[in-house]
Order: C-alpha cells, then structure tokens, then sequence
C-alpha cells in the first residue's frame, strides 16, 4: 500500500461518524447494508450518512454494489488488510507484539 493511500484512508477515519459507519459496515460482513439500514442502527441522518460514504468510497474503504433497486455498501477488507499491514509493518522488529496489554515488545 502506498503511503499516499495510507493517509487518505486515515483521514477518512478520522472522523467520528465515518468511523462508526465504516465499522458497521465491517461487522456486516461481505452482505455489507444498505443506507437506511446503517441510518437504523446508527441514528444518522440520511443527508449526512451520504457525504460519509462518499468520503469512505472514495478513501477506498468502502465499496458500493447496486442490488435491483437498493445500494448495498461493503467494507473493503483489502483496503482495511492493507492500511493494517503498512501500520505494523515493521512493528517488533519482525517479531511477534506483546499480548500480555504492555507497551514493550515481546522480542
């Protein structure tokens, strides 16, 4: 992943309702939801759950398919994979992280 894309996917998500709608949609799995489902269960207005999945679309993010009549928006798990790769990368020098909640590695 380039880091061009890196800081455009963080950006997108780091903002408070585009990072509640992007994990929602994480949650959802492959069916992904449509706009008013996601408007139900986070309590968004339509008008703004649009601008934020226009910003999550075009961060990479997200994923928009046309079913019939019905928009159905899906977490890119590429995306998603690849920002979390480039994040720890080098994280430990190579070596697996501490699991035990500590800040030190567990090399």
């Amino acid at each position: 992943m380039e880091e061009n894309d890196v800081v455009r996917s963080l950006l997108a998500l780091a903002q408070a309702v585009r990072l509640r709608v992007f994990r929602a949609l994480v949650v959802a799995g492959p069916e992904g939801m449509t706009p008013g489902a996601l408007t139900e269960a986070l309590s968004v207005p339509a008008t703004s759950l649009s601008f934020h999945l226009k910003e999550l679309t075009n961060a990479g993010l997200v994923s928009q398919e046309r079913q019939g009549r019905n928009l159905i928006y899906r977490a890119s798990f590429n995306q998603m994979n690849g920002l979390m790769a480039y994040l720890t990368e080098n994280c430990c020098q190579g070596q697996p992280c501490a699991v035990d909640g500590s800040t030190a590695c567990a090399c």
